[in-house]
């Protein structure tokens, strides 16, 4: 299933990550993609207000993976992946731990380790359209088809 949807401004942004959040559920993977600005960090936002967690979501780029949690609540993984070169600095993180997980994953940079996500990781792909215009385009499974935004 593929979703295309188009954002005019950071609150659109965030409302459409909540909707898909409310769909995901523990051990999900969100593999993101798109370039420096795209969304991914705002996108996320809303995938934590969508699983219920009431964190500030912030860029996990000098951290690599930043943990948001509450009392039971499924917990959000954010990834940065942009420094990461192999398995083997993926090993020394503990992604293959967090995959082990009953987490979401979310995973900025999904591109660099495109060889080690699960096969039923949901691919959500960013373009800059517009200043604060986004094409995002939603790769998944059916759960996402009722998504009205």
């Amino acid at each position: 299933m593929t979703k295309i949807f188009e954002t005019n401004s950071a609150d659109e942004t965030i409302a459409l990550g909540e909707a898909v959040g409310k769909l995901l559920h523990g051990g999900d993977v969100v593999a993101f993609r798109g370039g420096l600005g795209a969304g991914k960090t705002t996108f996320t936002h809303g995938l934590a207000v969508g699983l219920g967690l009431r964190d500030d979501v912030s860029s996990p780029t000098f951290a690599i993976v930043n943990e948001y949690s509450e009392p039971r609540k499924t917990p959000l993984y954010h990834f940065d992946m942009y420094r990461i070169a192999d398995s083997d600095e993926l090993e020394s993180i503990g992604f293959y731990d967090y995959l082990d997980s009953d987490a979401v994953l979310a995973i900025e940079w999904s591109e660099n380790i495109a060889g080690e996500l699960p096969e039923n990781t949901t691919i959500i792909s960013f373009e800059v359209t517009g200043e604060s215009s986004r094409k995002i385009t939603i790769i998944g499974d059916d759960r996402f088809d009722n998504i009205g935004h």
